[in-house]
């Protein structure tokens, strides 16, 4: 970390927000209505990815007859539904504040997640985060999702950063590679609820948002 860090570039499910269970309960009930049973192994594979990209690999893999987009479709409702009726959604702890922190610093954020924009507005509305990130992208707009580096490639862009003043902070494997492939440093955060993911090739392995105020 020579370089002066101008730009951090967050995801959001696991990073921002601890909404992997309400995700992986969607999840559930979609794979439920199919009639299909989703090995650990194999929904573990799909963290950090598009949901389209998750059930375009699901199909292919059970050779199932659905449209993966209405699939999508499927398993948004049941987020929304449970993302509205879940009181006790919040904000991973201590991000708000390290945001914040970055804020004062006069630090470019940049919002960079697999999440279709329709959840990321709702969760960045629903917690008044608009006001600290200069931009935001969904890996479901683009060709590729995570572990492909389009997303952070595009979010240094965003940013207005040359990459080498760029770090990424992230919670699962296919994030963690896509900032290497794009050759962006990143901290991998260690939330509790992803413990299935290994971070092993995060440049740095952070438990605690505060950690970070060391290095910047």
């Amino acid at each position: 970390m020579q370089q002066q860090i101008k730009c951090v570039i967050f995801d959001m499910d696991g990073v921002i927000i601890d909404s992997e269970e309400i995700h992986k309960k969607a999840y559930y009930e979609t794979f439920l209505s199919l009639n299909v049973t989703v090995s650990d192994v194999l929904y573990k594979s799909f963290t950090g990815s598009s949901t389209i990209n998750a059930f375009q690999r699901l199909v292919s893999h059970f050779n199932l007859n659905e449209n993966p987009e209405e699939l999508v479709l499927q398993k948004r409702k049941r987020y929304v539904n449970f993302f509205e009726n879940d009181p006790n959604l919040q904000l991973v702890e201590g991000v708000e504040e390290i945001i914040k922190y970055f804020y004062k610093k006069e630090i470019t954020l940049v919002l960079a997640s697999s999440s279709a924009m329709v959840n990321i507005d709702r969760v960045f509305n629903r917690f008044n985060l608009n006001q600290y990130f200069s931009a935001k992208i969904s890996g479901a707009d683009l060709k590729e999702s995570k572990p492909n580096p389009e997303i952070f490639n595009k979010a240094a862009i965003l940013g207005n950063t040359p990459k080498e003043n760029c770090i990424v902070i992230e919670d699962s494997d296919n994030g963690v590679k896509a900032a290497n492939d794009a050759n962006i440093f990143v901290f991998g955060y260690a939330n509790k609820f992803s413990e299935d993911q290994t971070l092993e090739n995060a440049d740095v392995v952070i438990h605690d948002f505060n950690t970070l105020k060391t290095f910047i």
